[in-house]
């Protein structure tokens, strides 16, 4: 589903990005273009695929000026390992 140009209600996220645990934002999206791939958690049978996707393409992205973000209901500790 593509919900290209709605506006994000206000939230706060823990993530773990880069080797720390930064905190995420709606204003952490404003100001340029974000790809938001949600999974129900991160070490189910079809996440890898994902996931894979998104860091094969991490560089394509940035130079499109877009941010990628993946969601799940795993905590921030989780996704540092």
């Amino acid at each position: 589903m593509s919900l290209i140009s709605t506006q994000v209600q206000p939230f706060k996220a823990n993530a773990f990005h880069n080797g720390k645990f930064i905190e995420v934002t709606e204003q952490s999206l404003k100001g340029q273009w974000s790809v938001l791939i949600f999974m129900p958690a991160a070490f189910t049978f079809n996440c890898p695929t994902e996931i894979e996707d998104a860091a094969n393409n991490y560089a394509a992205f940035r130079d499109a000026g877009t941010e990628v973000y993946i969601v799940t209901t795993d905590t921030h500790f989780s996704h540092k390992v």
